[in-house]
């Protein structure tokens, strides 16, 4: 129940941080909605479609090397994320505010659901799934610097696509908001440690799918 509840907990701060501060401010944070915008532009399909399609990909993927119990976490967190992004969504609520102030907030608020999101054992349902299987494969591989290098890597791509602004607030969110996670990350390795005396993994043990 903890979990589910870090889960919830996790999405909620991810889609207000999205609804009211990242989509009004288009800031392009290299995530799944911004490879959907990507391949939209290469490919002319719909983007709703395209952004469905990334993340039952990386579901599969979960399933696949992450194992069960993260699978289904991974539903309970991408379920949450529509519903409660839809809801904040809906009530076109407008928040006037300075884009460097915007940008700190809301790389605050999504480092914080990531984080939640990962020490339940579930992933966001995006390329974080990628970050945990490289990191499950080898503990030397540091999540939040995986996960910057991925969204860099789509920004970097973007540019064919976004606007320079965009782009430009986009790399100073991902540079950020991945400092803040692996600050929380180490933080989290360090308590473990404390508590136990050995040195264990900053998330939790991945199940393997027998």
């Amino acid at each position: 129940m903890k979990d589910f509840l870090k889960i919830i907990a996790g999405n909620i701060s991810m889609t207000f941080a999205y609804a009211y501060l990242i989509v009004p401010n288009e800031i392009i944070n290299g995530g799944v909605t911004s490879s959907a915008l990507l391949l939209n532009a290469l490919l002319g399909y719909n983007i709703a479609m395209l952004a469905n399609l990334v993340t039952g990909l990386l579901l599969i993927i979960c399933l696949v090397f992450l194992g069960k119990e993260y699978f289904f976490k991974s539903i309970i967190s991408s379920l949450s994320y529509m519903v409660f992004f839809n809801f904040f969504y809906s009530l076109n609520i407008q928040y006037d505010m300075n884009i460097v102030l915007v940008i700190f907030i809301s790389s605050i608020l999504i480092a914080i659901g990531y984080y939640l999101c990962i020490t339940a054992n579930a992933s966001t349902v995006g390329f974080d799934v990628i970050a945990l299987i490289l990191h499950h494969k080898n503990e030397k591989i540091d999540i939040a610097a995986t996960i910057r290098i991925i969204n860099l890597i789509v920004l970097i791509l973007g540019l064919l696509v976004y606007g320079y602004a965009s782009i430009v607030k986009g790399i100073a969110f991902t540079l950020i908001f991945s400092y803040l996670l692996k600050k929380m990350l180490d933080r989290k390795q360090k308590a473990v440690i404390s508590a136990t005396g050995s040195v264990l993994d900053e998330t939790p043990k991945v199940n393997e799918v027998k």
